[in-house]
């Protein structure tokens, strides 16, 4: 069995926020209290559970002491050997759940979800996929009893997206969906080819905790906000008021669109709620990358640049390359049955923070201590 990683910087921590508890004004800001006080839970039962770790390591030591001492009462060492394999499966057991401790949860994993996902290249035939995925994420978000919202899409002539933004509502869903960010590949005989050769195209995901106003601060000032009349399908109350709405958000040259709603007021607040999502995930980039020490994770970076997956239609296979997993079970996959793939990349992610706290690495710590 591995050595348990140091507990001292867990513990340092517990400490400080232990401090922070005690002082008489730590109740005025509820929130940051609220965060603070399941922080400090956490870290203390992990210290309690380290605490539990080196007793039974001593009582496992010492039994097995009693078990080579030909000195000791026979009957002694037969009880000692009968307890030596329970000790040790309590002594497992406990040593994964310390590590599994260890790893400190994403402030963001169970917030509700943006997606993006816009075509790339390879033109309709990258639209149609476009549109293929989003209805993959919302068959899988309709499995898992997960609400998906449009809150805006750009249609493209034959029927696919050129972009589609929406809102997955549920529990923990940004835990599970942060992996797809990145890009898609698809390869297969697109409907416009006449010859039959197989294309190669890509779509781009983006995938977004949703903020609230109290996790991004927006300065008004810093806006520019112009209404237009809105095109394409829709009826003719869309196409005859002017409720598209465009967000410029002058310090990053984001720019957000909304135009599916009716209302310039429902499509301002829906382009309101896209862009606070993307400046929290942009802030989060920025920290994680400070952290980096000129590395990065594979898995869940986030990396909308980064070639992730590949859809094969005339193999009925999909792989993905940051894990080197391959499925026979296109088909399936392409109608929502993404839940293999998704438990493989939290294992692999798991298993790599496991690794990164064993080399001495406490992730999520280095930028609170």
């Amino acid at each position: 069995m591995e050595t348990l990683p140091d507990i001292a910087p867990f513990r340092q921590r517990h400490d400080e926020l232990a401090a922070q508890m005690a002082d008489a004004g730590f109740y005025a800001n509820p929130r940051r209290a609220a965060e603070v006080s399941r922080e400090h839970q956490r870290l203390h039962d992990l210290v309690e559970a380290h605490a539990r770790y080196r007793r039974l390591e001593a009582n496992l030591a010492e039994a097995e002491a009693l078990m080579r001492d030909p000195t000791a009462d026979a009957e002694l060492r037969e009880l000692a050997e009968a307890e030596r394999p329970v000790m040790t499966q309590e002594l497992e057991t406990l040593h994964e759940e310390i590590l599994d401790a260890m790893i400190p949860p994403e402030p963001t994993d169970s917030r509700n979800t943006v997606m993006e996902i816009r075509a790339g290249t390879g033109g309709d035939e990258a639209s149609l996929f476009a549109a293929d995925l989003f209805r993959m994420y919302a068959r899988y978000a309709e499995e898992r009893g997960w609400k998906v919202q449009p809150m805006s899409s750009s249609g493209s002539d034959r029927g696919g997206y050129k972009e589609v933004i929406f809102l997955i509502s549920g529990e923990d869903v940004y835990r599970e969906l942060k992996y797809e960010s990145g890009v898609h590949r698809v390869q297969r005989v697109p409907v416009t080819e006449a010859n039959g050769r197989i294309h190669t195209s890509t779509v781009t995901v983006a995938v977004l905790p949703e903020a609230e106003e109290v996790d991004v601060q927006i300065d008004p000032q810093d806006l520019e906000i112009s209404v237009s009349r809105a095109s394409g399908p829709g009826g003719q109350g869309v196409n005859t008021t002017d409720s598209a709405v465009q967000i410029l958000h002058k310090p990053t040259g984001l720019i957000v669109q909304c135009a599916d709603e009716r209302s310039q007021l429902k499509n301002k607040a829906r382009a309101m709620t896209v862009l606070r999502s993307r400046l929290l995930k942009q802030r989060e980039e920025e920290e994680r990358a400070k952290y980096a020490n000129e590395r990065r994770s594979q898995i869940g970076s986030g990396d909308r640049s980064e070639r992730i997956r590949t859809y094969n239609f005339p193999q009925s296979r999909v792989t993905d390359h940051r894990i080197s997993l391959t499925l026979q079970s296109l088909p399936a996959v392409i109608e929502g049955d993404i839940e293999e793939l998704l438990t493989a990349l939290q294992r692999a992610d798991h298993a790599e923070k496991l690794a990164a706290i064993n080399r001495g690495e406490a992730p999520g710590l280095a930028a609170k201590i």
